[in-house]
């Protein structure tokens, strides 16, 4: 038989984020922000290959540079350069500054995001922008469908939004008794869509055995959702990812498992 061609799965993320962004810019009428689109994608691309060059020389990670920067354009929005700027700083340099036995600990895009709305007056995760809607919904699953299946972590995204999605439907339409329009409109939003499937599924990032993947995904669904529902705040999966983040050091030394590594070429032949 033919041998079959595996092919990278950081490639299907990009192709995918792209796709996402072109759909705001075209379909929803964002305002496109060139220069900081401009800024976050060719300053993670330098500092990463930058710091590649004195490092690891690992330049095949220019992917992970791009998907981190690709993430802050689909999530972050700040009306300055320079705090694009920071964003991309911050989280690239998260990535060899904070890390544990090789694995770094926090997904940088979200450090970055969470680090530069706390650090600055100028940054603000702008969920609202995607709006929500059976298009969005359909899109956004297919695409991270893919992706997680690509990875093997399907089941960290299927985790949280059953967990969080089941939370949210518990208290909304069974004890407050609210329409079921609210709940759809809690659950498909695009931010909330983009975390589930591009983000707390970063294998780099979360926990390496299947069991300790599953239980990190529901406790950061449930602190969300009570942080969402019963203390006002807003866009509470991403900043408790990032409060959770060390728990992945732990919950990988009390359940061994092998650690995930990207393929470093293109593609794999692999013959049948």
């Amino acid at each position: 038989m033919p041998p079959t061609v595996r092919w990278d799965a950081r490639y299907f993320q990009m192709g995918f984020q792209l796709l996402l962004l072109s759909y705001g810019l075209l379909y929803l009428h964002w305002t496109a922000e060139w220069l900081h689109y401009i800024v976050y994608i060719s300053s993670a691309l330098i500092l990463q290959l930058s710091i590649e060059y004195f490092t690891y020389k690992n330049y095949d990670s220019w992917k992970s540079a791009l998907i981190s920067s690709l993430s802050l354009c689909l999530l972050l929005k700040t009306n300055h350069w320079y705090t694009c700027l920071l964003a991309t700083e911050i989280t690239i340099l998260s990535k060899y500054l904070l890390r544990y036995k090789g694995k770094h600990i926090f997904n940088p895009s979200a450090f970055g995001i969470i680090g530069t709305i706390y650090i600055t007056d100028d940054a603000w995760l702008s969920s609202g922008q995607w709006g929500s809607g059976f298009i969005l919904l359909l899109t956004v699953s297919v695409l991270g469908f893919i992706v997680v299946t690509r990875v093997q972590k399907l089941d960290i995204s299927l985790a949280f939004l059953l967990t969080y999605a089941g939370l949210i439907f518990s208290r909304q339409i069974l004890y407050l008794h609210w329409p079921l329009d609210f709940f759809l409109q809690s659950v498909t939003t695009g931010s909330l869509l983009l975390f589930s499937f591009f983000m707390i599924s970063d294998p780099k990032t979360a926990p390496n055995h299947p069991v300790a993947r599953i239980f990190w995904a529901m406790l950061i669904a449930a602190i969300a959702f009570y942080l969402s529902a019963f203390k006002w705040m807003y866009n509470t999966p991403v900043l408790v990812l990032v409060l959770a983040a060390p728990l992945v050091p732990l919950l990988d030394k009390l359940f061994r498992y092998k650690k995930f590594e990207w393929k470093h070429s293109p593609f794999v032949l692999n013959k049948i």
